[in-house]
């Protein structure tokens, strides 16, 4: 399949660049951070991207989406990644509607999709339970009851965690601590008895939350497919979250390197633009060729959604490995090349850089998806 978007991908990949120019610009996450903004992002902005379908774009027409499927939603997210967008897209529509898409029955999908595409309510995971990315660490308990279940635990850096509506949690119902079997996946009301949340802003003035559940009583509807057979299903969740992420993560690389081009003919010393130094053309050559690397990587990956290539688990890691790498490099050279000022809060060059490191920790960073690439080829 060629890598590249349909006319139709390509006219909402425009109208999404127009929107978010106009209504999510990077001043706004700017006024969302200095206003302490108690949601972390604009609720109004959240509310007319749903309106334009982009809470529904992987949700069947069945359930009140558009099925335009996950190339199209990579366009949107790139676009976001662009303009530093803060919305629920990853929590609600990567993580919550996915796994709710692959695991929910027909009451959970008729009950829960429509109320996403429209809109209406923000859903999260909660995974991980310690500093560094390790989703079968788990030693969050479910214990059977008579009415369903108990949870008891603590979850980490949950996306939104703080504003959902909804959290499905993963939790273990039977196994080993670092197990991959035995694991179950709940949907948890946010208001039930028993949870305490604590949110944290991150240094790219997004959201995550600390999550404690305390003897928390969900009934046995609450499951989320099979009881303790969540482990290759979070897989799957996780590896098209993290590749819709790597093309939120590629939007913010082109837009770093479009400015450090467009900074590098502007900037004079010695009497002539710094773009005309050698030494800087060869280090731009460099982050030109590793971002086409990205482009062909992120857009082949999200094609594997869509087809449900056996190949995803490999090319999500393949694609997240090399997109944080890219970034890395990208943020790092937009910094040194437009020098002392690049640092200050007066230019926006340096909000991509620590939005860059975040997402490079989101779901994996380069050395986790070095390992996992290796182990899942053998090696």
């Amino acid at each position: 399949m060629a890598l590249i978007i349909n006319e139709e991908q390509k006219m909402l990949k425009n109208s999404a660049k127009e929107f978010l120019n106009n209504r999510a610009p990077i001043s706004q996450l700017r006024r969302l951070r200095d206003d302490k903004d108690p949601t972390g992002f604009d609720p109004t902005v959240w509310k007319e991207m749903a309106e334009m379908g982009w809470a529904s774009l992987t949700i069947p027409e069945a359930y009140g989406g558009l099925d335009f499927g996950y190339v199209g939603l990579g366009q949107i997210l790139e676009e976001t990644g662009r303009t530093l967008t803060a919305s629920p897209l990853v929590s609600t529509v990567l993580l919550g509607s996915t796994a709710v898409l692959l695991a929910g029955d027909k009451t959970q999908k008729e009950t829960i999709l429509p109320a996403v595409a429209a809109g209406e309510i923000i859903l999260t995971m909660a995974m991980d339970e310690s500093n560094h990315h390790q989703p079968f660490d788990i030693s969050t308990s479910a214990t059977k009851t008579d009415q369903g279940y108990t949870l008891t635990g603590k979850k980490v850096f949950v996306l939104d965690g703080h504003v959902a509506n909804q959290i499905i949690v993963l939790a273990r119902t039977s196994g080993d601590q670092l197990g991959k079997d035995g694991l179950s996946l709940f949907i948890v009301d946010a208001s039930a008895h028993g949870i305490a949340t604590k949110r944290n802003i991150m240094m790219d003035s997004r959201n995550a939350a600390n999550i404690e559940l305390n003897n928390v009583e969900i009934p046995a509807s609450a499951l989320l497919g099979k009881e303790g057979e969540a482990g290759h299903l979070v897989e799957k969740i996780l590896d098209i979250a993290r590749i819709g992420l790597s093309a939120e993560m590629l939007g913010s690389m082109l837009e770093v390197f479009e400015r450090t081009m467009t900074y590098l003919k502007e900037r004079q010393q010695f009497g002539v633009t710094i773009g005309s130094f050698q030494a800087l053309q060869h280090r731009s050559a460099i982050m030109f060729g590793e971002i086409e690397l990205c482009k062909s990587l992120v857009m082949k990956s999200l094609q594997a959604i869509d087809k449900g290539s056996k190949t995803l688990p490999v090319l999500a890691s393949m694609t997240k490995a090399k997109v944080c790498e890219t970034i890395q490099l990208v943020s790092n050279e937009g910094i040194q090349m437009f020098g002392g000022i690049g640092m200050t809060d007066d230019e926006e060059i340096g909000f991509f850089l620590k939005r860059a490191r975040v997402a490079q920790k989101t779901f994996g960073d380069a050395n986790y998806h070095f390992d996992r690439y290796a182990t899942l080829n053998g090696y």
